[in-house]
């Protein structure tokens, strides 16, 4: 493999088949420091399709580790008016936004759960601002992974050059991308697959979902009629089409903010503020998250559900089958986007769509709850059960 040709390979797909770059858009990119060098690929794909301008932001977490540590834990949260300008001058102006992360799982192990409180909340502040663009003017926007050396080294059993490149490879067999095929027709097929699926879930006419699981998940999330899997109505006006997460496997809805009783347990690690967070649950009473299950992290999970007044609440619940091709890759990824595609999971906070019947928050922070022996009942709007989930996987 030519892995320096499959990596601008990677940087179209990003370009054209996640943000669709318009001819004479602008580009914004927050840039994980630590991928830097991938960068500069991805702007010049964005270029070869016609955008007018490509304006990177890096998010530098290792300098705002070393500020964290000397600053006010108040002066660390807020975004500052330059940073709130810039962002909403140019999203005003049309421009699309996608975040390229890379992965340090290590950088924060010895930071306080204060501090990456501080941090976290502060990053999320300032995607805030570009995620209500997204829902309020209806740009593109993407999320997507660059390998770098630190994270590779994390979960690979190799060092070096070695464990970036075999990193690479995962991720472009996961975003299914190879030397050969045709990348916008491969994503074009699987959107249509989905589709199907969510058409399928929604024709029974769910009014809720019934989660088990061996590990002690025993959750009941409802629905509304407009809590659909599938698309559901018109494109606003000049609408563009586009691929936010890549890569993807899910299938998601917005539950109703008050419908959610009893306990449900993450299946993998959750990277919050840079820290993971391992074997933790929720308790859940009348839609809200009344009790933490944790021994350790509660604190982050704590502050978590406590930053706004619905943050303790739902506002997704997603479909992953267990054995997808991230999850059958073996690996815990140690970051949200990809993890969240090898499991069912569910998010706290915002919802999608602004109907009463949906939550409304500062954060939407997705964990993963799916495992090989996960049933999901459904309840029909005439009373009937259906498997939508067996064993993982779906059933219908």
């Amino acid at each position: 493999m030519d892995l320096e040709k499959m990596k601008r390979k990677y940087a179209y797909t990003l370009a054209r088949v996640g943000l669709n770059v318009q001819k004479g858009q602008t580009v914004l990119v927050e840039a994980a420091v630590e991928g830097w060098e991938f960068t500069g690929i991805f702007a010049e794909e964005c270029y070869k399709l016609g955008a007018g301008n490509v304006v990177v932001h890096y998010l530098d977490l290792p300098n705002m580790k070393v500020a964290a540590r000397h600053r006010p834990d108040e002066d660390v949260r807020r975004v500052e008016d330059w940073e709130y300008a810039m962002h909403q001058g140019y999203l005003e102006g049309g421009a699309c936004y996608v975040r390229l992360e890379g992965v340090n799982p290590k950088l924060m192990e010895d930071v306080s759960e204060k501090n990456s409180n501080a941090i976290f909340a502060h990053v999320d502040a300032v995607r805030n601002i570009m995620r209500k663009a997204s829902r309020e003017k209806h740009c593109q926007w993407l999320i997507a992974m660059v390998p770098t050396v630190q994270w590779a080294e994390y979960i690979l059993d190799k060092t070096g050059e070695e464990a970036v490149n075999e990193l690479w490879e995962i991720l472009l067999k996961l975003c299914y991308i190879t030397e050969d095929n045709d990348v916008v027709k491969a994503w074009e097929e699987k959107g249509k697959k989905n589709a199907e699926r969510g058409r399928a879930v929604d024709e029974l006419k769910l009014t809720s979902l019934h989660y088990t699981a061996s590990n002690g998940t025993d959750l009941t999330v409802g629905l509304t009629p407009w809590s659909k899997f599938g698309f559901d109505g018109d494109m606003p006006e000049g609408y563009i089409p586009f691929n936010p997460n890549i890569p993807s496997e899910e299938i998601c809805t917005t539950p109703d903010k008050f419908g959610t009783e009893g306990v449900v347990y993450a299946s993998r690690p959750l990277v919050l503020g840079g820290k993971k967070i391992d074997n933790f649950g929720f308790r859940f009473e009348k839609g809200k998250v009344v009790e933490v299950l944790a021994d350790e992290g509660r604190e982050m999970l704590e502050a978590l559900i406590s930053t706004d007044g619905n943050a303790g609440y739902l506002g997704e619940a997603a479909l992953v089958e267990y054995h997808s091709p991230i999850s059958m890759s073996g690996l815990v990824y140690y970051t949200t986007l990809i993890d969240e595609n090898a499991s069912c999971h569910l998010a706290l906070g915002r919802g999608f769509g602004n109907r009463p019947e949906f939550n409304d928050s500062t954060i939407h922070v997705d964990f993963m709850i799916g495992t090989p022996d996960m049933r999901i009942v459904g309840t029909t709007e005439d009373g009937r059960e259906v498997d939508i989930f067996r064993d993982g996987d779906f059933a219908l």
